[in-house]
């Protein structure tokens, strides 16, 4: 009698219909485009789930509460990207460092348009790191502060990650020439001993630490996972940090931020800002990052491909090969994964120092 009722009283939304494509797109692009299946996919399962009438959201809740709002999943999920990364191609030509910290623009002016545009600092503050183009750290923060955009923060963070290889080009081409384009770059890499690999996650923690306080925890993990890769005595972690950790972590992650996808959380007028301040946040990365290579090229004799700058964001490794296939594109003898990759690596170190200092600013102003 009681289900009879039920169905009687029972009225579904426009907004909950919304929810229901919106789950369906993110499944559509994660298995037929593959743009972050691992993520996508139960994000986008996640959001029907959430949006089903009489269905209870207490166990998603609990892993909501479990994993994102005690900032656990986001620190081991970065254990696992720090085993994966190679600092070789960095440490091996340092000034890439440059180009991770100019593609860092998008963040802070997308601070200042949201704030301009009607957000409370600490929303804004969690708006604008999805420029970070780093899914953790964008949780993190919006996390950090509270913000009760959370669920618009995280698709648009994740959404545009895997969307790098779209977002890019075009911005890319605008702002250069084809014979800037088609700069070749010879990499000559120096050997970089495995004492110096051993010893860079480490200063990397205490300089970060000291720097930017409020980044030690993220940095730290970073660093971390990127130890148990390079001490040679942890193998076998190193190869579960970044296959069965870090694939389960991302799972569960993705159903966690379903929890802030309910719709009437979700499809509103501020939803729809975010996204397009988030879009705004990685075209203005994109132009910070070339704009500052092409200025450096005036000043030196040795010409960089201006396109390094956009692999300064932090969208690892999507970033790098964007770069690379252009490169190609323009000129097919023109190889620039490797000085892209240590662009894209230094933006992963750099997006997480900013949003320490994001975090630092925020409270300063508050």
């Amino acid at each position: 009698m009681q289900l009879i009722q039920d169905l009687f009283a029972f009225r579904f939304t426009w907004q909950e219909g919304v929810m229901l494509l919106i789950g369906g797109l993110l499944i559509y692009l994660a298995i037929r485009r593959e743009m972050e299946p691992a993520l996508l996919l139960p994000m986008g399962f996640g959001a029907i789930l959430m949006n089903l009438p009489f269905v209870s959201t207490s166990a998603v809740e609990t892993l909501f509460q479990a994993g994102i709002a005690s900032e656990l999943f986001p620190l081991l999920l970065f254990i696992g990207i720090g085993a994966m990364i190679d600092f070789g191609p960095l440490l091996s030509n340092p000034k890439m460092f440059l180009f991770g910290a100019a593609a860092q623009l998008g963040i802070f002016l997308t601070l200042a348009l949201a704030s301009a545009l009607g957000f409370p600092l600490a929303d804004a503050a969690s708006i604008a790191i999805i420029g970070a183009a780093d899914g953790p750290t964008s949780i993190y923060v919006a996390n950090y502060f509270g913000s009760q955009y959370q669920g618009a923060i995280m698709v648009a963070a994740y959404s545009y990650m895997a969307l790098v290889p779209i977002i890019q080009p075009p911005v890319i081409r605008a702002v250069t020439t084809r014979k800037e384009r088609q700069i070749r770059m010879d990499y000559n890499p120096g050997s970089v001993s495995k004492a110096v690999r051993i010893l860079f996650p480490i200063l990397v923690t205490v300089i970060a630490g000291v720097l930017a306080p409020k980044s030690a925890e993220l940095i730290g993990f970073l660093m971390f996972g990127n130890l148990i890769r390079e001490c040679g005595v942890l193998d076998s972690l190193s190869q579960s940090a970044q296959h069965e950790l870090a694939n389960l972590i991302t799972l569960v992650l993705g159903l966690s931020v379903s929890f802030k996808m309910q719709a009437e959380l979700f499809v509103t007028r501020e939803t729809v800002m975010i996204l397009l301040l988030g879009l705004a946040a990685f075209l203005f990365d994109t132009l910070g990052g070339v704009l500052f290579a092409k200025a450096l090229n005036l000043f030196t004799k040795k010409k960089v491909n201006p396109m390094i700058g956009a692999a300064g964001i932090s969208a690892f490794p999507m970033a790098s090969r964007t770069v690379h296939r252009m490169g190609l594109e323009e000129d097919p003898y023109n190889f620039l994964l490797m000085h892209a990759a240590g662009a894209n690596v230094s933006g992963q170190i750099a997006s997480v120092i900013a949003g320490g200092l994001l975090i630092t600013l925020v409270e300063r102003l508050l």
